[in-house]
């Protein structure tokens, strides 16, 4: 697979893999067929992984490290602090303290069974706390070897710009896809002008942009996605016509909706790599295809035409989940 370069020494395969779905968010986890997603990945190319101690919580990391010490490859591991789960469905709330950034990342460290994490993010911000402080102690971090480049997570244009006044910055983590451009007008552009990679997380639309889902009947139990307003069935009645857009290309292109979403997006930039999940072989194969077939630029023109102007109906997140982007 080719890569792709997020920030002068860190460069990753052009497609990363985003592992949160293996431990819960999305129905029942199956680690057997987790880690041949895992293995199967590194045959394609993947080495880029994206995990979160909030993931499970703490088992999406514990599963990636008994990888790691099976197949020890030559990956990229990218994990996050900030989010604190409370007891129940989803419950939290966000630490950046500099005592918590450094306790997380010794529990990532052992977790993950690695002598450094490559790029350790932080996964929401405290909006009532410094960006300052929380960079200060991630640049320690840095110094002692434990980290290798930090990242953030859904924040404003300004907010990188103040982080980085203290310690480079190597990516952005943000949700981005056809349905989801509001990083286009004043993220992106930040980014690129503080040489800042850019990290595309949900690149498929949590699934929708597949085309497989038409109601929330189709949703498990445990998945989260039924509670998101993106995701009712009058929003998604509004929001299929993106999917009609999508599809269209793909029939003319003999791809599927999801290679198409992918390929529309890694056209976007070559500073930026989408980290689709998956806890499936089949999918985790059909996603990688995309990155080594790019959409011919008349069809990239055509997929934009169609979806301008088109209404996306819900928020992102429920109003507490909103909370914590564009910090």
């Amino acid at each position: 697979m080719l890569k792709r370069r997020l920030a002068e020494s860190l460069e990753v395969s052009a497609l990363g893999l985003g592992c949160m779905g293996m431990s819960e968010f999305y129905g029942s986890r199956d680690d057997a067929e987790s880690m041949r997603v895992l293995h199967r990945a590194v045959d394609l190319g993947i080495d880029f992984f994206d995990t979160a101690d909030m993931y499970g919580p703490l088992h999406n990391e514990e599963l990636l490290g008994r990888f790691l010490r099976e197949r020890r490859p030559e990956a990229v591991i990218a994990t996050k602090f900030g989010i604190v789960r409370k007891p129940g469905a989803y419950a939290r709330n966000i630490d950046n303290s500099p005592d918590y950034a450094r306790r997380c990342c010794e529990a990532s460290l052992r977790r993950l069974g690695v002598e450094r994490i490559d790029l350790f993010y932080v996964h929401r911000v405290d909006r009532s706390r410094p960006i300052e402080e929380v960079m200060a102690v991630l640049g320690d971090l840095v110094r002692e070897g434990k980290i290798g480049h930090v990242g953030l997570c859904e924040v404003s244009a300004a907010t990188l710009r103040r982080a980085c006044a203290v310690h480079p910055v190597a990516a952005l983590q943000t949700e981005y896809s056809l349905w989801a451009r509001e990083v286009e007008t004043e993220i992106l552009p930040a980014c690129r002008e503080l040489g800042v990679g850019f990290v595309a997380y949900s690149p498929l639309g949590r699934g929708f942009l597949t085309g497989t889902i038409d109601s929330r009947a189709a949703f498990a139990d445990g998945d989260f996605r039924a509670h998101l307003p993106r995701f009712t069935d009058d929003s998604m009645a509004v929001n299929r016509s993106i999917v009609v857009a999508v599809k269209a290309v793909a029939r003319r292109m003999n791809r599927t909706p999801a290679q198409t979403a992918l390929a529309w997006l890694l056209a976007k930039g070559h500073d930026i790599v989408p980290i689709p999940g998956t806890k499936r072989v089949r999918y985790l194969e059909e996603n990688a295809a995309a990155a080594s077939t790019p959409l011919p630029a008349e069809e990239l023109e055509a997929l934009d035409e169609a979806v301008r102007g088109l209404a996306v109906a819900g928020a992102r997140y429920t109003d507490e989940g909103m909370k914590g982007v564009n910090a």
